[in-house]
């Protein structure tokens, strides 16, 4: 079957239409931006909203900004424009490096951010990039906005907190002065994770003062890895605090096994990505470091 189940289609003007259509069709509509996500499932069928509410229109969601020292990302900006902002390489290099990893240039241009988030695939790069930065999730209803954490915005595989008349309408991180990486390991360029991690630090003198590591396709709690983050904060930047984390990190996932590859391959990646991420963000934070002095 490859052809959607009959819908409705309505195309918002605004975050206030867009709600009271959410509220009009029920539970069982749908928000569509990009749609790389969502029309796949109703062509096969695993998803059939009776009613699709387009958001395309809606610009305000579309900007990137930085505001009281938050990077603010629409939940309508598109990954190309995340990968080409050149504000968001300055303060989060995870963006980039996620985004240069995520499918192609044809799905890059159209997908987007909050599309990407709202899906909550299990091996999804930028749930790991954003709970590795500590992001928040800014949803509104009917009753007003409210922000959650990105560590608790997920609630099981292809479910998130958003309500049946939310949306999502933006991403915000903290900017501090840190250093962030993130590493994949895919089947074929553009695919979906075997496994991937993310991390971001903060060092004074030797010792991190913030460490955040996200994962995905792992199987791991809201896509981060707290057991290891408390390892290591407080302790010396060095190789083999970062081996441990990654050991630790192994150890508290919970990957399936699949077509990409058995439980133990899967904990073996995300012990090495981890490391490897870790080492990343720590190379750029000493780089910067020297090019200030």
């Amino acid at each position: 079957m490859q052809v959607p189940a009959q819908f409705q289609y309505e195309r918002a003007t605004s975050v206030a239409h867009a709600l009271s259509l959410l509220t009009k069709f029920g539970p069982e509509s749908r928000i569509v931006a990009g749609g790389h996500s969502l029309i796949p499932m109703m062509k096969l069928r695993l998803a059939q909203p009776q009613a699709l509410i387009d958001i395309n229109d809606l610009s305000e969601l579309a900007r990137i900004s930085v505001e009281d020292s938050t990077l603010c990302v629409g939940a309508m900006v598109r990954h190309a424009d995340l990968l080409s902002s050149a504000v968001v390489g300055e303060h989060f290099p995870i963006f980039h490096d996620a985004e240069r990893v995520i499918a192609d240039p044809v799905v890059r241009n159209r997908g987007t951010v909050g599309g990407s988030l709202c899906q909550a695939d299990p091996s999804e790069d930028l749930s790991a990039a954003f709970a590795a930065v500590r992001g928040e999730a800014v949803i509104e209803g009917p009753g007003g906005r409210r922000v959650v954490p990105v560590r608790e915005f997920f609630t099981g595989p292809y479910q998130t907190v958003v309500g049946d008349n939310e949306m999502l309408v933006q991403l915000r991180v903290p900017i501090s002065s840190s250093a962030s990486a993130y590493e994949k390991v895919e089947r074929r360029a553009g695919d979906w994770a075997v496994a991937a991690a993310g991390a971001e630090l903060r060092i004074e003198g030797t010792q991190l003062v913030s460490v955040g590591i996200g994962l995905t396709a792992l199987g791991a709690p809201n896509f981060h890895a707290p057991e290891a983050e408390e390892y290591l904060l407080g302790g010396p930047a060095v190789d083999e605090r970062f081996a441990e984390a990654g050991r630790i990190a192994a150890r508290h996932c919970e990957p399936v096994p699949d077509q990409r590859g058995p439980v133990d391959y899967k904990r073996h990646l995300a012990e090495v990505l981890t490391v490897r991420a870790l080492r990343r963000a720590r190379s750029r934070w000493h780089g910067n470091h020297r090019q200030e002095a």
